[in-house]
């Protein structure tokens, strides 16, 4: 019968001796090893909507990266991203995050790495996107190298308390960090305390709504050099900073660079 009973399977699953298994275990890894390198299961990833997968090596180097990352860099061929690091990829402030991260997978220090961290959309909008990552093994269960994917959090995700929180705050910033935001008005505007704001924002992400703000208003700021002319006081202007010496002192923070030394790295 096509929809046998799951109960008629699982008799037969507890039927199965060790050697049994380590039969198919052996049958599973010659079967592997007959698989082209370059047609493995990380292609299935092109096929989710919003999930970008990566693979780097122990030096750090990108081994593979999906149709989405490839595009969020401008390239058309996985080659052009073959063998680039983080800090080839991304502001040195951000590298240095995603590099302390693979060292803790590298070392066997953790399991597992997911957290929260800032892009832009392909609208051009920061958000936030779901990073995980795992350690990818050798055939001697030693720590070759580090994959992952990033992801927008899951609309179910995002409807836990924790988010809904600070969901509306997020909207906000996200909206008008290029204007004077006062977090202390963002909390009134959802109906809770800046103390309390503070916590959930912490809770939710790791980072307080300040530094949301900032962190929000210097990537529109990288956007800013890649794509136009402007000075850096015409960015700081339109990104929200005071002045271009605020702007400067933001962005090296968060960036490892001057904006001048960043504009300057893309030419």
């Amino acid at each position: 019968m096509p929809n046998a009973p799951s109960y008629h399977l699982l008799r037969h699953r507890r039927k199965r001796s060790r050697r049994a298994l380590s039969a198919l275990e052996a049958e599973r890894a010659a079967w592997l090893a007959e698989l082209a390198p370059t047609s493995q299961f990380h292609q299935l990833f092109d096929h989710l909507p919003g999930v970008f997968f990566f693979a780097k090596d122990r030096a750090g180097r990108t081994m593979f990266a999906g149709h989405g990352i490839l595009q969020r860099h401008e390239m058309s061929d996985e080659r052009e991203i073959l063998g680039l690091s983080d800090f080839d990829l991304y502001p040195s402030g951000m590298a240095e995050g995603y590099v302390r991260d693979d060292e803790r997978l590298l070392s066997g220090k953790a399991k597992h790495v997911e957290r929260l961290e800032l892009f832009f959309d392909r609208q051009g909008m920061p958000d936030w996107f779901v990073v995980t990552k795992l350690p990818l093994l050798d055939n001697r269960k030693r720590p070759m190298g580090v994959m992952g994917f990033l992801r927008r959090a899951a609309e179910h995700e995002m409807k836990l308390p924790i988010f809904q929180v600070v969901a509306k705050a997020v909207e906000i910033i996200r909206r008008d960090y290029a204007k004077p935001v006062s977090i202390k008005e963002v909390a009134g505007s959802c109906g809770q305390s800046l103390r309390h704001l503070q916590r959930r924002f912490q809770s939710a992400f790791g980072a307080s709504p300040q530094e949301f703000l900032l962190k929000t208003r210097v990537l529109a700021a990288m956007r800013l050099l890649e794509e136009t002319s402007l000075t850096s006081a015409e960015i700081a202007q339109r990104c929200g900073f005071v002045d271009a010496s605020s702007f400067a002192d933001h962005f090296r923070k968060r960036a490892g660079q001057t904006p001048s030394s960043y504009r300057q790295r893309l030419q």
